[in-house]
């Protein structure tokens, strides 16, 4: 693939990873997981997972990356939701 292109989809990889970290922080620092949908973050981590392999398939470095790091970040803010529903 070429380079040129790839560098957007790392760019957009770190941007929309990144955003998970926040409500990753604030849950587990507060132990408040109030307003988190449960089956939202489900569907979104299956989607996840679809994207890994489409990523895995196409051998894109970026989409390989991103979706490893969201898929940790969202099954981490659904260990939470479990854990600290009240």
């Amino acid at each position: 693939m070429d380079f040129n292109i790839e560098i957007f989809g790392i760019i957009a990889a770190i941007l929309t990873t990144s955003g998970f970290v926040p409500q990753v922080y604030k849950s587990w620092k507060s132990k408040s997981v109030e307003g988190i949908s449960l089956t939202m973050f489900l569907i979104l981590f299956i989607g996840i997972i679809f994207w890994f392999i489409y990523g895995v398939l196409l051998q894109s470095f970026s989409i390989i990356a991103a979706n490893a790091v969201s898929g940790l970040l969202v099954a981490l803010l659904i260990i939470l939701r479990i854990i600290y529903k009240k």
